[in-house]
C-alpha cells in the first residue's frame, strides 16, 4: 500500500472481542497505521473526545455504548472522520441504520483482513488523504488510467471508458494485486447484486481486459464465485 496514504493515519478501533482486536491492531500496524484499541463504546467515545483520530473502525455490539451510539457521538465532534462498522449482524435494517448514522462502509464478520485494508484505502483516497500528485490517475503497467476524464492511455493512444467501466477499473486499481469481491463491485457500481447484474459485470470485465491486452504484464484474474484481482507482474 502507498505509504503516502497510510503514513501518520491514526485509527480508533472499538472492538470488544479482544482476540480479534489484537489481530486487527497487529495487521493494521504492519501496514503503517497507528492504532488504538478500546473494548467498549464509552471509553472509545472519551478517547475520541480527547485525542486526534483520522479513521474509526467500530464494532456494532459493544458494551456500555453500542457502535451506532458511538458513531453518533463521534459525528457530533467530527462530521467528516471516516467510519467503518464491523458486525456479525447482516440484516438489511442494521446496514441502513449504520449508513444513516454516517458510516462510510459496513463489513459483516467474518471478513478478510485484506478486504478491510482495501476498503480503508479507498475511503482515505476519497477523503483526500492520498498524495495529491497521485490521487487523480493510476499507472497500470504501460497504461495511465485517468478516472476523472474516463481515459485509459497507452503510448499515443487513448481509450475512452464508460462511467461503469471507469468505476470498475478504479475499484480494481485501488486494490491492485488483491482480491476485489464480485458483490462489492456490483453494489458499488449498480447499487445491488443479483444474477443478472453479475452477468453484466462479467461483460464489463471482458471489455476492460481487452483494453489492457497490449501489456502482457497486466491481467485481470477471475477467482470463481469470489471476485477479481488486477495483477501486475514484475
Amino acid at each position: 500500500m502507498n505509504n503516502n496514504i497510510t503514513g501518520n493515519i491514526r485509527i480508533l478501533l472499538a472492538e470488544d472481542d479482544i482476540n480479534l482486536g489484537f489481530l486487527l491492531v497487529d495487521f493494521l500496524e504492519s501496514n503503517a497505521f497507528e492504532v488504538k484499541l478500546y473494548r467498549d463504546g464509552l471509553s472509545a467515545a472519551r478517547a475520541f473526545d480527547k485525542g486526534r483520530y483520522d479513521f474509526c473502525i467500530l464494532d456494532v455490539m459493544l458494551p456500555e455504548m453500542n457502535g451506532f451510539e458511538l458513531a453518533e457521538e463521534i459525528r457530533k465532534r467530527d462530521k467528516n472522520v471516516p467510519v467503518i462498522f464491523l458486525t456479525a449482524r447482516s440484516m438489511k435494517e442494521d446496514k441502513i441504520k449504520g449508513f444513516r448514522t454516517g458510516a462510510d462502509d459496513y463489513i459483516t464478520k467474518p471478513f478478510d483482513e485484506e478486504e478491510l485494508l482495501c476498503r480503508i484505502e479507498a475511503i482515505l483516497s476519497r477523503a483526500g488523504k492520498a498524495d495529491p500528485d497521485d490521487e487523480d490517475r493510476y499507472r497500470i503497467g504501460r497504461y495511465i488510467f485517468d478516472p476523472l476524464n474516463l481515459t485509459l492511455k497507452h503510448g499515443n493512444t487513448a481509450q475512452r471508458l464508460t462511467i461503469k467501466e471507469s468505476r470498475i477499473l478504479c475499484l480494481l486499481c485501488r486494490c491492485k494485486n488483491k482480491l476485489v469481491k464480485r458483490d462489492d463491485i456490483m453494489v458499488d457500481v449498480w447499487g445491488e447484486s443479483d444474477y443478472y447484474i453479475g452477468r453484466s459485470l462479467d461483460v464489463f470485465i471482458s471489455k476492460i481486459r481487452s483494453y489492457l491486452k497490449d501489456d502482457p504484464a497486466i491481467q485481470i484474474t477471475t477467482i470463481p464465485t469470489r471476485g477479481y484481482i488486477l495483477e501486475e507482474k514484475q
